[in-house]
């Protein structure tokens, strides 16, 4: 059995339509150009990315053991900003997740197939391959004058994950894992709903829009630390 916690840095990503020419529901950012050249969305990522993780196996082989593992992400954040034409000011975009997933891992203990005997350390690669389930609350983005409310959502997708690491033996029965990693998530998908646009003086009472999907890859790269027990 392993139980660990993980510290992610995300990697930069885009908010985009599913479909630039969705007229009923309508696109959120259209197709065309934005002010930074690149097609319309809103560019940032999704920050520092805390999560812990419990994992069952078997050793198979001397050099190889496989892993069911749960991973679960609490609490992360979008902060980016939108590239409409209309102004060059005042488009932060902001939206609060967490996420969900399960894999299938393979782990190969390099001290088994070459390296020389390390002592207590025992060097690994590993990798896998799961489904994940993302959940997106509502998404705000800041104009000048207006505040947009996109509906939130959560999607299922296919998860991958490739890590290297070391192992260090404390017992017979107990180890410790540090590893590098990189984990790929799927993507974040708001809903299919009812946004509004809501004016910040008041002026005019919020405005119902039909809005279609966007979505933004998720991945990222950092430290996995993690208690293995043997039984």
């Amino acid at each position: 059995m392993r139980v660990g916690g993980s510290l992610e840095k995300s990697e930069e990503t885009r908010f985009k339509d599913k479909s630039c020419s969705s007229a009923s529901p309508a696109a959120l950012y259209g197709c065309g150009t934005g002010n930074d050249g690149a097609p319309l969305s809103a560019l940032g990522d999704f920050g520092t990315m805390a999560g812990f993780e419990l994992g069952i196996g078997r050793v198979v082989a001397p050099a190889l053991r496989l892993e069911a593992v749960l991973q679960h992400r609490p609490s992360f954040s979008f902060k980016g900003r939108a590239n409409f034409v209309q102004t060059s000011a005042g488009q932060s975009v902001s939206a609060n997740l967490s996420s969900l997933s399960g894999m299938i891992a393979a782990y190969v203990d390099l001290s088994w197939v070459g390296l020389r005997s390390l002592g207590p350390f025992s060097p690994f690669i590993g990798g896998g391959a799961g489904v994940s389930r993302i959940r997106i609350g509502e998404t705000r983005m800041e104009f000048p004058r207006t505040a947009t409310i996109v509906p939130g959502g959560r999607t299922v997708g296919f998860a991958r994950m490739l890590a290297a690491g070391v192992g260090v033996s404390l017992t017979e029965a107990v180890t410790v894992d540090l590893a590098y990693r990189y984990t790929n998530s799927g993507a974040a998908e708001t809903g299919r709903a009812r946004g509004r646009i809501v004016w910040h003086d008041g002026s005019r009472g919020p405005l119902e829009l039909d809005l279609a999907e966007t979505r933004a890859p998720l991945s990222g790269q950092g430290f996995w630390i993690s208690l293995r027990y043997g039984f």
